[in-house]
Formats: structure tokens, sequence, C-alpha cells
């Protein structure tokens, strides 16, 4: 996630307990036989996460008096939003809106701009829903109301191949060098909750990952999804991999991503939430999330 001014920051930090894995998606299925998906699926045997409840299912709002979505987001954050080869927007969240337009059966339009500006455009009636990785925060819902999360960020433990363990407690890591970000709520998680671990704090992810390789630490412990690109990247030189599960206590790592709307949009919140849970149920969210994530952050 970007930094705090730009609404993504991880939530404050306070006690708490460590969190239990997510479900496996209730609507999940394979992605469809290309060779991209086998691949990924061959090589991952992913376990797409659930963020929908099947026995909440949300009842069917009046569409009706929605004609037009018109979808912001930025410019810069692949894999959620990029500009494709084409010069289009693209990404996991620009093919998200076009599913869920597909679901509302409207017209649906994505435009891209700088993120600082997409508040000013949305409140000045220059779209309808941002759909940009903005952060569930109190600070965001001040400004934006939101539609349930639909990803999380959580927080891994990576550990060079030979060290990986498949699950990560505080006992097993007493006296182990652990390596996190310098202020971040990585590293007061570690400090709350893993309190026998020998910490080690990085002024930003380069040292922190160079430090895994070199083996000047044990393990590192950060955002699952910037981890898992490193991981599957050329930069790991397939040094390392998630060791264990993710930690998704929403107190530290957030309360998830959602679609902002302007203050007091119910009906286009509603639809959204409607149309979330419909592609969810029916396997396309598994698609594009084995799509995007070679390496599952979960």
């Amino acid at each position: 996630m970007r930094a705090s001014s730009r609404l993504r920051a991880i939530a404050g930090i306070a006690a708490v307990v460590l969190a239990a894995v997510l479900p496996l998606s209730h609507g999940a299925r394979a992605a469809e036989p290309d060779a991209e998906a086998k691949a990924t699926a061959a090589a991952t045997a992913q376990a797409v996460p659930g963020f929908w409840d099947p026995r909440r299912r949300p009842e069917r709002p009046d569409l009706s008096r929605l004609t037009v979505i018109r979808f912001l987001t930025e410019t810069d954050y692949p894999p959620f939003n990029f500009t494709g080869p084409d010069g289009n927007p693209a990404g996991f969240n620009v093919d998200l809106a076009r599913a869920l337009c597909d679901e509302i059966k409207v017209t649906c339009t994505v435009q891209m701009r700088k993120f600082e500006t997409l508040l000013d455009a949305l409140s000045s009636n220059r779209g309808d829903a941002i759909i940009a990785s903005i952060a569930v925060t109190p600070q965001s819902r001040a400004k934006l109301d939101f539609t349930d999360p639909y990803y999380r960020t959580p927080g891994r433990f990576v550990a060079r191949k030979d060290a990986v363990l498949p699950e990560m407690r505080p006992e097993y890591l007493e006296g182990k060098k652990v390596g996190a970000i310098a202020g971040s709520a990585h590293e007061a998680y570690l400090k709350a909750m893993f309190t026998d671990a020998e910490l080690h704090s990085y002024p930003n992810d380069e040292a922190l990952r160079a430090a895994l390789k070199r083996g000047e630490v044990s393990y590192i412990f950060g955002d699952a999804i910037a981890l898992s690109f490193w991981i599957n990247g050329t930069d790991s030189e397939d040094c390392c991999a998630f060791s264990g599960g993710p930690f998704l206590e929403s107190r530290y790592f957030g309360e998830g991503v959602g679609i902002g709307v302007r203050k007091g949009n119910d009906l286009l919140r509603q639809a959204l939430n409607w149309a979330l849970f419909r592609v969810w149920e029916k396997g396309r969210y598994t698609d594009l999330w084995l799509h995007y994530f070679s390496v599952n952050p979960f």
C-alpha cells in the first residue's frame, strides 16, 4: 500500500490477536484453460481467498436508475491500475470494474487520473466511483462511502527456501533474526506479538529484501502483495518463498480495500455490492485473481 497521505496506509496500531487465514472462495473455479491460466494454476495451486459470505447474499437493488457508471482510477499502480500496451486503462481494478458493469448491465467508462486528483474529480461530478486501491480507514471514510472490501493486504513472513515453515508462531521465532521496515505497522506487529524474536529494522523494501538474500536475517515480515511480486520476479533470484500463512488483523493491516462513492450515494454503493457478490459467486473474481497474482499473497 502507498503512503498514508494517499489514503492507502495500513490502519492505526493497537493491541491485537493473531488472525486466521481467509477461507477459500465459495465461488472459486479454475481459470479458463488457456496456456497462461494453466501455467498459473499448475505453478501455484492457489487457494483464492474469499471476501464474501455466501450466507449473506445481498438483495438486488433497483438498478433501473443506473444507466452509466463512470469509474475513476489512477495511472500507475500495477498490477491494479496501469496503462496497457494499447494506451487504454488496464489492471485488476479496471477488469473488475468492467465485470461489475457487465453484471449490472450498464455502460461503463474508466478514466485514469493522478491519484491525488481522484477525490476532487469525484466531488466535482467528473466520475461516479473510485476503484484505485483506496484503503478503508476512518480518514478515508470521512470523505467517501465504500462498498464492501474486495481485497485485503495481509502481512506475511518470507524466508529463504531452505528455511520455510508451514506455520509461523511466536515461539518458533524465539531468538531468530527477523526484519521489517522501520516505522511500519509490520514492525509494530512484530514488537507486539513476536516479542522473543530479534528484530532488525530497515529503511526500505530494497534494504529489507537484500538482508534476507544475504542471510543477515532469517525472515522478513511485510506487505504480502508487494512481497508476492518480489518472490516471483527476477530481483529475488528465486531465493525465497512465503513462510506460513497471512496475518489479517485489521487494526494493524487495515479493513481492506473498497470502491469509493460520493457520501450518501447509497444506490450506487448497493448496486456495486450486489455486483461484487455476483461476480465472485460466478467465479469471475477468481479468474481475475489467478490472472494477476501468480504467487498468491494469501
